[in-house]
């Protein structure tokens, strides 16, 4: 694995639109929910955020852990 590759896959992450497709939701209600409960504008979370936020979480450790070895077991190249 070269360094561009290597760089590309450390710089994945998870995004607002990607918690909300994983929820079912529109990004402006993930980010209205992120608001402080002050804000005019602030939302109730959606529904089963936590196991949403778990789950998008646990594929990150995965993809993190498959580069560790990849490169753990590449020589550089």
């Amino acid at each position: 694995m070269n360094f561009k590759k290597a760089t590309d896959e450390l710089f994945q992450g998870v995004n607002q639109s990607a918690l909300a497709k994983s929820l079912g939701v529109s990004l402006p209600a993930i980010r209205q929910a992120r608001l402080t409960e002050e804000a005019k504008a602030h939302r109730s979370p959606p529904r089963d955020w936590q196991r949403a936020v778990i789950r998008l979480a646990e594929e990150q450790v995965w993809h993190y852990r498959k580069l560790i070895e990849a490169l753990t077991t590449d020589d550089g190249k």
